[in-house]
Formats: structure tokens, sequence, C-alpha cells
């Protein structure tokens, strides 16, 4: 008899106690219309949730041998949890997604397809997304942003919900980088890669747990861990403006030397360029300390994550 392969569905979680369990039903009951082909289990990373996730993780465990919970010490972010799920996965296959219901439970079966079909890496593509308009704009803004600055081609409007072949996760845990941009990583590895599109919907309880800012943040840690563009951008610059500024000094000369009357009484001009070009190079300062940053605290080489308790029936 055929050996069944086994499916682990990585799971982050974060003050999610009011849909967590309705998240569970809808996975098992999506999960179990394919349970004769596969095994699965449910690896459900608690991010240091405030609220009673922890104890719901809890009750589905001594319910459901299939579930396992690694309980973070405290809140190390989405990204981190994600890492620590690939991390301890033992499937054939590792789907990623969110437990808010945003991403259909069943659509992740249509991974599973194309996963039988010899993709190796298959990214859910949101098709259509019932969020605000602002949550909107800010997703469209930061893809194509991203698209424009990044080195490594990431696909537009896909988030973390993807399905990855056991060999890419092999290689995907050898990356460590503290600023991690997972979706970003998954491109980077290559592989045999396809999108399934799919409509996503809006949360099932409570509010989003990336606002703006995170968002900001993603997309600065997509940008800097896979592009060194604002680097090149800023030599460019200064380029432009040394050359802008070599031309004022020969055009103040000129004026100087041939027509005096014609000189700038005042120091308006010279205030405004000065400004200027501080304002200008406290951006490139910044954007350097950016990288420096990043570079000091991969140097320090601390953990991703720190783990409090697993649970776990295996």
């Amino acid at each position: 008899m055929k050996q069944k392969k086994s499916i682990s569905y990585v799971l982050p979680v974060y003050n999610e106690q009011e849909g967590l369990a309705e998240f569970y039903n809808a996975l098992t009951k999506a999960t179990d219309t394919i349970s004769e082909n596969y095994n699965f289990e449910y690896v459900f990373i608690n991010d240091g949730s405030k609220d009673n996730s922890f104890s719901i993780l809890q009750s589905l465990f001594e319910k459901d041998s299939r579930v396992k919970v690694i309980n973070f010490s405290k809140n190390f972010g989405h990204q981190m949890a994600i890492t620590a799920g690939i991390d301890m996965a033992e499937g054939d296959a590792v789907i990623i997604m969110d437990t808010d219901l945003q991403d259909p439970p069943e659509a992740s079966l249509k991974l599973v397809e194309k996963w039988q079909e010899g993709f190796e890496v298959i990214y859910a593509q949101r098709e259509q997304r019932r969020d605000g308009a602002i949550k909107k704009l800010t997703a469209y803004m930061f893809y194509r942003i991203l698209d424009i600055l990044s080195e490594v081609k990431i696909p537009k409007d896909t988030g973390d919900f993807r399905l990855l072949d056991r060999k890419v996760v092999l290689e995907m845990r050898r990356f460590r980088e503290t600023n991690r941009f997972m979706r970003g990583l998954t491109s980077y590895v290559g592989f045999k890669q396809t999108a399934v599109l799919f409509n996503r919907d809006k949360r099932f309880a409570g509010e989003t747990h990336y606002p703006f800012r995170k968002m900001f943040k993603l997309a600065f840690d997509g940008i800097t861990s896979f592009s060194t563009v604002p680097l090149k951008l800023i030599t460019q610059f200064g380029f432009y403006v040394s050359f802008v500024s070599f031309l004022g000094i020969i055009y103040a000369l000129v004026v100087r030397i041939f027509y005096p009357e014609m000189t700038v009484q005042g120091t308006t001009f010279a205030i405004i360029s000065v400004l200027f070009m501080g304002g200008v190079q406290m951006v490139m300062l910044g954007i350097l300390g950016e990288y420096v940053g990043r570079i000091y605290q991969e140097v320090q080489n601390r953990p991703l994550y720190i783990v409090s308790s697993v649970l776990s029936k295996k």
C-alpha cells in the first residue's frame, strides 16, 4: 500500500481569540475532504498573544493529535513566527497561512493540487480583496514600490499564503538573517514556482495586525533585504547635486567678476541652499544608517526567536 504524503500547516497566531476556534473548524473541514490521500499536521505558533489565544490552542491540542503548538516567550513578530513553524514542520509540504480567515482554508487545497502537478512553490495570488479603501491603497502601493526597487522579483499581490515543497523548506531553513522577509526569500531560492488565484475575505473578527506603520516596515525590510537600490540612488543623486552646485559656482563667479551690479545682496539664497543640502544629507545619512544598523544586528547573531514551550504528541 502506498504511504500517504504529509502536509504541515504553519499558522501564526497573535491575539486571535475571537476567531481561532472558527478558523480551526474551517481548516479541518477543508482538509478532511482530502484526508484519504494525505496526513496533516497543524503547527500553531503563539507569537506572544496577550489574550486567551494560547488557552484556546491548548484545548485544540488536547482534542486533536494533529495539532502542535509552539509558544513564544514574547512577541517576536509575524515573520519570526513563520520561521519557527518552518523550522519545526515535518510534512512533505508546508502551507503557510494566517488564522484570521482572510485566507480561506479551502483555497489551500488548490495549492495542494498544483503541488501534485510538480510545482515546488505555489503562492496564492489575490484576485480580489475585501478590505477598506486605505488598506487596499497601501497594499497596492506596497507591492508596486517593492517591484520597482527590489532586485529579486517578488510576485505582486501575494502575501505569505503559499505552499512549499520539502526541498524548499530545507533550503529556507539555511537563511538566518535577522530582518526577515519570507515571501522575498521564497522568490530568491528559486525552484519551480506558480500562482493560484483566490479572493481574499474580510477578517472574521478583531482588527488587522498590519496597520500602515507595520506595512511600511515590512516594505522597508523587503527593499533593504533584497536590494541596494537606495544606496545607488544616493550615489546618483549626489552626482546630480554636485553637478548643479558646480554650475551654480560658475554662475556666481561670472556674475561677481563681470556683473558686480547684479550681485544679490542678503542671505536668503544662502539659507535656502544650506537648509536644502542639510535636509538631503540627513535623508542620505538615515538610509546609510539603516543599512549599517542591519549589519550590526546580523553581527550580534542573536536567536531569531525564543520558544517558551512546545505542545506536541509526537
